[in-house]
Order: C-alpha cells, then sequence, then structure tokens
C-alpha cells in the first residue's frame, strides 16, 4: 500500500535544505502555480504575491505560538536527555507524552530535572509506542518552559536552536502557544505585508490548529488505509466562520496559509451546504491525490519532505502533474526548502 508513495519521491541535497531563514521574512523567493493554465511562474521575492491576491480575498492563518517544549533534561546519573514535550496526557497537566532521546539508559522511576535547575523534577514512568512517558511533582505552565526550554526547530535542521530562532520560528500571527511546529507558511509574512495586503482589501482570519510531532513522521500503511492522519486540536471561531461564510455567498476566493490552516478548514465545511461550521474538535483528516479539497481556492505553502503526507496534500489541491513539476523545477532552480525554505502560491 505504500509503493505509490515512490511516486512523490526525489533526490534532495543537503545544500537545499534551508538552516536559516532569508534576511528578511517575505524575501524568500515565490514560485506560483497557476492551475487553471497549467503554469509556472517565478519571482524573486515573497511580497510580489500582492500582485495575485484580490480585494475581497480572504487569508486564513493559523494564529498557533510555538511553545519551549524542548528541554535538555539531567538524570540522577548526571547524564543529559534530550525531549520534545508533546502534550499532557491528563487534566492536571502532571502526565506528559514525550520524545526523549536515550530513553533505554534510564530506569523505571529514574527522576530527571531541566540542566541547570532544580524543579520540576520528571519521572520516567515508561513508553507508549516510540513515545515516553514522563510524569511530573507537579504542573508545568508554559511560562516555565519559557525559561528552561528551546524552542523544537525541526530535527532536519541538524542544530541546535538559536537566539535568532525565537522570533523567526514564530509567525508574525502567533497568539496561542501549544504546537511543537511552526505554520511555515505564515514565517513569510510581515506587518508591513499584511497592512499593504489589507489596504488592497485582503482579509486576514485566523483559525487555531495546535501542531503536534506528527507533522515529520513517516506516513504509516494504517494511516493510508483508514485516511486517518494524527488527531490536532482546532478552533474555528464564530467570527471567522461568518466571514468565510460571506466569502462564499460573495463568490469570493478563500486561500489557506498552509496546510495547518487547509486541515482546520477542510474538517469544518460541509461541501453539501456551503458553509463552515465554528466550533473546536480534534482534525485527522487524511488528504492525498485522487481527493477533492473543497474548502478552498487557494493555498501558500513552503516546499515539502519527500513522501510526506503535507506533500500528498499540496498534490491534491494543486494536481500531480503540475505539482510534481513545480517540485522538479523548484530543485533545477536551487529553491530552498522545508520551514525556512522558499514558497509557492497555488490558485
Amino acid at each position: 500500500m505504500l509503493d505509490f508513495l515512490s511516486e512523490y519521491d526525489f533526490p534532495l541535497p543537503e545544500s537545499q535544505i534551508a538552516k536559516f531563514p532569508s534576511e528578511k521574512r517575505d524575501e524568500s523567493r515565490l514560485l506560483i502555480l497557476d492551475r487553471k493554465n497549467d503554469a509556472l511562474k517565478e519571482h524573486s521575492r515573497f511580497r510580489d504575491i500582492i500582485d495575485y491576491l484580490h480585494p475581497g480575498d480572504v487569508l486564513v492563518y493559523n494564529e498557533t505560538k510555538v511553545s519551549y517544549r524542548r528541554v535538555f533534561l539531567k538524570s540522577e546519573k548526571g547524564r543529559i536527555h534530550e525531549s520534545v514535550f508533546l502534550e499532557f496526557l491528563d487534566k492536571e497537566g502532571k502526565d506528559w507524552l514525550c520524545i526523549l532521546k536515550n530513553r533505554r539508559k534510564l530506569k523505571l522511576g529514574e527522576r530527571l530535572v531541566p540542566e541547570g535547575y532544580d524543579s520540576p523534577v520528571f519521572i520516567y514512568s515508561g513508553s507508549k509506542e516510540d513515545l515516553s512517558i514522563l510524569k511530573t511533582n507537579r504542573p508545568v505552565s508554559e511560562d516555565e518552559f519559557f525559561v528552561w526550554g528551546n524552542i523544537p526547530i525541526p530535527p532536519y535542521l541538524k542544530r541546535k536552536a538559536e537566539k535568532s530562532d525565537q522570533e523567526r520560528y514564530q509567525t508574525i500571527f502567533a497568539n496561542n502557544p501549544g504546537s511543537v511546529a511552526a505554520p511555515t507558511a505564515g514565517l513569510h509574512f510581515t506587518e508591513a505585508l499584511k497592512k499593504t495586503l489589507e489596504e488592497k482589501g485582503v482579509i486576514f482570519v485566523p483559525v487555531l490548529l495546535q501542531i503536534g510531532y506528527g507533522t515529520f513522521q513517516p506516513l504509516q500503511e494504517e494511516q493510508i488505509r483508514t485516511k486517518k492522519l494524527h488527531k490536532e486540536k482546532y478552533i474555528m471561531s464564530d467570527v471567522t466562520s461568518a466571514i468565510l461564510n460571506q466569502a462564499v455567498r460573495e463568490k469570493r476566493r478563500v486561500i489557506a496559509v498552509g496546510t495547518t490552516s487547509l486541515r482546520v478548514l477542510e474538517s469544518v465545511f460541509d461541501p453539501q451546504s456551503q458553509i463552515y461550521k465554528s466550533g473546536d474538535g480534534e482534525a485527522d483528516i487524511f488528504l492525498s491525490p485522487g481527493d477533492t479539497i473543497h474548502s478552498i481556492q487557494g493555498l501558500i505553502t513552503n516546499f515539502h519532505l519527500p513522501q510526506s503526507s503535507l506533500l500528498l496534500l499540496v498534490n491534491c489541491f494543486g494536481g500531480k502533474s503540475l505539482v510534481m513539476r513545480s517540485y522538479r523545477y523548484a530543485l533545477e532552480k536551487n529553491f530552498r526548502f522545508y520551514s525556512y525554505g522558499d514558497v509557492m502560491f497555488l490558485f
């Protein structure tokens, strides 16, 4: 069942993985994918997207904020274990599901503390598949993570987070903490560009999707068979749904700023009634070529990992022929890939 993924594979030179962001947010390169005309067009700056956005377009961004959940924990034996705190398993926030390196060197019940601190105390309490469970002696707040944690930049960057990442791995829309990865399409916007687009008549509205570590994990056969991915909590406000529903009635474009926003929109949109429903829930849909995306008319997104669910989602919206041709073009023209890389706009 996984054999078809080979059609969405490509060799990516290490030199084209963007290890650091562009000097300015809106100066990443931009590739336009015109679905109607089956055409590609390259621009040297993302802010040139203004030429392709119209008054009345609604841009839907993810207002999530990346939490400082990458923590270096020190064991009782003095060994350092790098961890990423994904989510808590209880209402009190004392039991955490984590990625924990070198966990085989830990014994059940062994105590760990953040490096350089005496508190809080975490107790290694076993595993759940390839993840680990850490229990705490008290609830841990986002403010505390900010003190002794680090921003969890993607593992494929193969470096430690630097001070500049604290700003550049957050979007200008970041408002609600809880994600372990950034909604990277939003990283290209500046306050000045947003203001210019609003003056043109473009409308910005928020949704919230708390991004989990599943976004980096390889696809599993069961996910393809069941058409379900990892669950991520979302919120669609009454205000946002009202603006989107008005856009539908007036036949104006709804454009997702990133695949995370698209996952929310496709989860809440009813194709029969043509209505976006407000509320909260968990997005777990898996969209791939052959499926139909009903909720948007445009998508802004980065260049994704080969054989990933995000790449399949983009192919689903843009069409395999055009999207994979755009990837070949990007490889040939030395576009930068992944979270800190360049960007495309499909419409």
